[in-house]
């Protein structure tokens, strides 16, 4: 049988045009909640970082997390992070969280987690949040202020 040469050099067009791709998936690792638990806390100087709106971080949140809002510029928060840092970061349901993992990694970062399912995922394995309410300006950024993440 023979193979029409334009079907060979459009799978060879193909074939070359994807290699120079990096998946997402690459670039983060997704992990499930108890792994995520378990990784982080194993980790004495990860970061965690709620990727959230503050409205939603001031209602319940994972202990030890700072509040960078997605929305907000991930860019200038990067810039006060240490490149060598494991960074796990989680939303509500994942979504937000792989977005801004994907940012990071673009800007150099390598140790890079989210938490599949997002906090939703982290309540319904029964894993604690703080549910202390907090005000703008506590929990690592409130209006107009950037907390600093030791970059040594």
């Amino acid at each position: 049988m023979k193979i029409p040469v334009t079907l060979i050099m459009l799978l060879a067009f193909v074939c070359l045009d994807l290699s120079g791709q990096v998946a997402d998936s690459v670039k983060y690792k997704s992990l499930n909640p108890d792994d995520f638990q378990k990784s982080f806390k194993s980790d004495k100087d990860a970061v965690l970082i709620d990727v959230r709106e503050f409205f939603e971080y001031r209602k319940s949140r994972i202990k030890d997390a700072t509040n960078i809002p997605s929305s907000g510029n991930i860019d200038l928060a990067a810039d006060t992070i240490g490149m060598d840092k494991a960074l796990f970061l989680y939303c509500t349901s994942g979504y937000r969280a792989k977005k801004v993992a994907v940012r990071l990694a673009d800007k150099g970062f390598v140790k890079l987690y989210n938490l599949e399912g997002g906090i939703k995922a982290w309540k319904n394995e029964g894993l604690p949040v703080d549910r202390k309410r907090v005000r703008k300006g506590e929990g690592g950024r409130g209006e107009g202020e950037m907390k600093v993440i030791d970059s040594h």
